[in-house]
């Protein structure tokens, strides 16, 4: 009689997390809106942006506004990226960000360094993207973001 009851209570555990799991899924796509080719997009509505472009938004003023200034409008160190995210396609972005760059500038080399080992920006690159990518398409204005629903 326990073993029935333990695996039953097995079997309702099972299908918690099979729900759960699903659940968790789906409200992860909502917050993580991508084009029908997969490439990570953005959503603004009414001045307010998704929580990945939000997170995004975060994650790129934790690390990269250092040299690509803040709102990634560019410094005498590094290019806007505001700017270039209107040439560059996502997997550009993505071999920049991973490989890193040098190019010879006026004033001399502009390095770039690869962050494809550092997981606080790797982690996030889909939503480092959608908040550029955001600044880029003038969808989002300069400042910080209020995020749909919070």
């Amino acid at each position: 009689m326990k073993r029935r009851f333990a695996q039953s209570r097995l079997g309702l555990l099972t299908g918690a997390l099979t729900v759960g799991t699903v659940a968790c899924f789906a409200a992860l796509a909502q917050d993580a809106p991508t084009t029908p080719d997969g490439t990570p997009t953005y959503i603004v509505k009414d001045g307010q942006v998704d929580k990945g472009t939000y997170n995004g938004y975060r994650r790129f003023h934790a690390t990269c506004h250092t040299c690509h200034g803040f709102d990634a409008s560019g410094s005498s160190f590094a290019p806007s990226l505001a700017d270039s995210l209107k040439r560059l396609s996502y997997d550009e972005f993505k071999e920049v960000v991973v490989n890193g760059r040098q190019n010879q500038g006026a004033t001399g080399d502009k390095v770039m360094p690869s962050f494809g080992l550092d997981p606080n920006i790797m982690d996030h690159l889909d939503d480092i993207y959608r908040y550029l990518k955001a600044r880029a398409d003038g969808a989002l204005p300069g400042g910080r973001p209020q995020r749909i629903g919070g």
